[in-house]
C-alpha cells in the first residue's frame, strides 16, 4: 500500500479532480474550445501544460532579473 516513503503509491496515480470557474472563466474555455473544435477538458489541459512548461523560462528571468538589479548587493555579500 505504501510506496519507499510516507506518501501512498496511490496518490502518485491520475486523480480526478473539481476545478471551479467563474460564469466568465466557463463561457471562455467553452469559447475556445468550441473555436479549437477540442472539449473543455482538453483546453484547459492545454492551458495547465503551457503555464507548467513556462515556468522555468520565468525563474531564469527572475534570476538575472535579481542579479542584474542587486549586482554591487550581492558583490558586498559575497566578500
Amino acid at each position: 500500500m505504501h510506496g519507499t516513503g510516507v506518501v501512498p503509491v496511490w496518490y502518485h496515480k491520475p486523480m480526478a479532480m473539481n476545478l471551479r470557474l467563474s460564469s466568465v472563466q466557463t463561457e471562455g474555455l467553452r469559447r475556445t474550445a468550441a473555436e479549437n473544435g477540442i472539449s473543455m477538458q482538453e483546453a484547459a489541459l492545454t492551458a495547465i501544460d503551457a503555464y507548467i512548461s513556462r515556468r522555468p523560462d520565468r525563474l531564469k528571468a527572475a534570476i538575472v532579473k535579481i542579479a542584474s538589479e542587486d549586482a554591487e548587493l550581492l558583490d558586498r555579500l559575497s566578500q
